[in-house]
Formats: structure tokens, sequence, C-alpha cells
């Protein structure tokens, strides 16, 4: 017994030696442990990144509370052209893989995201998903590039259009990919991430028939004005059109500005929607040409579901 003891103990009171104290912290975390049955503990969470917010909002579906999801672009700025910050990079040290999505951003800093963690698997959890050209919406050749987890070598296709989070169809292909990757980094827990997989698949099958009904009686009446063309594959989902203001990442010239007027005017568009990470300006003149307003609907909204049927709602206002 050190002097340190000896100072604290009062007449009559006992010692415990600290092996026996030792043996009792042990026997305490391994009941602990058995409160999960294999599975980490709360403080052994999967971390992950994701590209964009909708896609934390995918793996959380099947993750639950297994995983712990960081997010790389702040639902404010823009997958196109953001940048990560240095703690993010050092941040991405801990991680055990990062879902990809195929947003601009990655092209440049996927490479330099690799390399901040050489052990982290890369997840390309567009690989599957069928892309169309952004401006024709046909489809692009070698959309599916392999297998959708790597340590690199996938291929961005030219001109495809990257907003394949907002289609309920094409979020449960992403999906399948998700539940793969989780499986593989924890098969312990491969019969939660399935269980949720299950949930989360009936509450995308159910929300793309709820989307169908809301759009069914929408005839001749179906295009929509936005500045950002990123609700293609949405309106291809639900025979909608979209008609963008932006084209090829530029605001248009004085001279596309009055086309755009002019086509307004003749499909008698009176919503022009906008999003927060995009100035207004150039969708505010078109609204103000025709009578019109603008409108702000996003397409990065964390609560991807809820975000969908409320995008769908202003629409079919807009329609009317």
């Amino acid at each position: 017994m050190t002097a340190l003891f000896a100072k604290r103990l009062l007449p009559g009171q006992k010692v415990f030696k600290t092996g026996f104290v030792f043996s009792l912290l042990i026997v305490s975390a391994l009941l602990m442990s058995l409160v999960r049955p294999d599975s980490a503990l709360a403080g052994d969470r999967l971390k992950v990144f994701v590209s964009i917010t909708p896609q934390k909002y995918f793996v959380e579906r099947i993750a639950g509370d297994l995983a712990q999801v960081e997010v790389m672009v702040p639902k404010a700025a823009s997958p196109a052209t953001y940048e990560p910050k240095p703690a993010q990079m050092a941040a991405l040290q801990k991680a055990r893989a990062y879902f990809a999505i195929g947003v601009p951003f990655e092209k440049t800093w996927l490479p330099r995201i690799t390399a901040a963690n050489p052990g982290m698997r890369i997840v390309f959890t567009q690989a599957k998903v069928p892309r169309v050209d952004v401006t024709t919406r046909k489809p692009v050749k070698g959309h599916e590039s392999g297998p959708d987890s790597a340590h690199g070598g996938h291929k961005h296709t030219a001109g495809a259009d990257p907003h394949i989070w907002l289609s309920p169809p094409l979020v449960a292909i992403q999906a399948q990919a998700i539940l793969r990757e989780l499986k593989y980094l924890d098969p312990a827990n491969k019969g939660v991430y399935e269980s949720n997989y299950q949930a989360f698949k009936k509450q995308i099958a159910s929300l793309d028939e709820e989307l169908r009904q809301a759009f069914s009686r929408v005839s001749g009446k179906n295009r929509l004005m936005v500045f950002h063309p990123a609700w293609g594959y949405f309106a291809d989902a639900y025979g909608l059109k979209q008609i963008p203001v932006e084209k090829e990442g530029k605001e248009p010239t004085p001279r596309g500005l009055m086309a755009l007027i002019k086509q307004a005017r003749e499909l008698e568009v009176k919503v022009i929607f906008v999003q927060p990470q995009f100035s207004t300006k150039a969708a505010s003149s078109v609204a103000q040409a025709i009578g019109g307003k603008v409108l702000k609907i996003d397409p990065l909204a964390l609560d991807w579901a809820a975000n969908l049927k409320k995008a769908a709602l202003e629409m079919k206002k807009a329609l009317r």
C-alpha cells in the first residue's frame, strides 16, 4: 500500500487489492459488451463519410446508430465547386469508408481524399445507376464502371446528370450499394443492416407510388422552369419536363434570357424554382418579366423523403 492510499484510510477501513479492482473493471466491461452482442461499443461506431447531405439520410436509414456519418459538402455549399476544409481532410484519417455519388467536386477531390487515408474504402454508389445526359436526357454510355467499392480508378462520365439522389427509383439502386458496403465493413451486424435496408426499400417504394399518383393527371402542362437543372431525374420519373435557366453551369446571356422569357410566356409558366446554393438574379429577371414568382426548393435537404414530398406539392401547384 502506497503512502497516498495510507493517508486516505480511516480507522477500521479495509483495502481492496488493485488486482481485485482491475478484475472488477474487466468483468464490467465484458458485461457491457453483452448489451449488444457481436457489435461494437457506442464509441466504436463505424465512421463513414458521404459527399452530400441526402446521402447521410440514406446511410443512416440502413446503418441506424451503428454508424457515424459525416458530410463533406455543407448544405449551403455547391457540390459542383466545393473545396474540403483541412479539418475535414484530417478527419478522413479515421473513416472506414467514403460513399461517393458522382457530384462534380469529386472529380478533383476523390484522389486527394483517397490519399488522405489509403486504407479507407471508396464506394461509388452511382456505379450501377443508369445515367442520362443533363441536356438531351438520352442515356450516357459507360455509366457503369465496374464494382461500386474500390480504391480509385472510377471514371466520371462527361455530360452525365449527377443529381441521382432526387429520383426514388435511382436511390433504391444506391441503397443496395450502401447495404453491401456496411455488411462488408461490419459483418457481425449484417442482420441489422439487412432489416433496416428492407424497411428503407419499402419507404422508397411507397414514396415513389405517392409521387406517381400526385402527377398522374398532369398532361400537356408539365413544364417546370428551374434555375439549376437539378430535377431532371425527378422529372423523368414522373412525366415532367424541366427547363433550366442555367446552361452548362453558366447564367444565360442577354439573348438567352430573352429566349427564356419568350418560352415562359408561351408555356404560361408562372413559377421559377431556385435553390439556396445559387444566385437567384437571372431567375428573378425572368419571373419579373412574365409576372411570375421565384420559389426555393432545396435538392440538398437532409430529410430526403419529406423534402421530395414538399417539392412535389409546390411543383403540382405551379403546374395548375
